[in-house]
């Protein structure tokens, strides 16, 4: 088995990913690898020119990336206190296929991430971010259930 030495750590920043961030961290420690933590906001659903003007819509995805930054920052000080080395990602677009691409770039040994465990129709019309990531990423996939 190839050494772990790049886990990346996918998260949507909420209470219910921490599990998944949590076990990232334990997986680094082990392994003395390093631990980078991604934030992928999704693109906007609506029409800017149609619902909101350019600047404003600017304005707006700075104050979220500015908000993700400063969630991103504060996740990795509590990794740091682990004694994990970390870095920050922070993308825009559509979250699979930003961590897919950040596994690449990185060059992750291993992926972690939380699935919500969705089922049904609500699995059918959101998708799963998790069963994209697992079947499209160049490395191993560790997928921690949330909930």
């Amino acid at each position: 088995m190839k050494p772990i030495r790049r886990v990346l750590c996918a998260t949507d920043l909420s209470a219910m990913s921490r599990k998944a961030l949590e076990t990232a961290t334990e997986l680094a420690k082990s392994t003395n690898a390093t631990l980078t933590i991604l934030h992928v906001s999704p693109a906007p659903v609506f029409a800017p020119e149609e619902v909101v003007d350019a600047r404003t819509m600017e304005r707006l995805q700075t104050r979220i990336r500015a908000w993700g930054l400063r969630e991103l920052q504060k996740l990795s000080k509590r990794t740091s206190r682990e004694g994990v080395t970390t870095s920050l990602l922070l993308r825009n677009g559509e979250p699979a296929d930003q961590i897919v691409r950040a596994a690449r770039t990185e060059k992750a040994d291993l992926v972690v991430m939380g699935t919500h465990g969705r089922r049904g129709l609500t699995r059918l019309f959101l998708g799963s971010v998790a069963q994209r990531v697992v079947s499209l990423a160049p490395c191993a996939v560790v997928t921690v259930r949330v909930r």
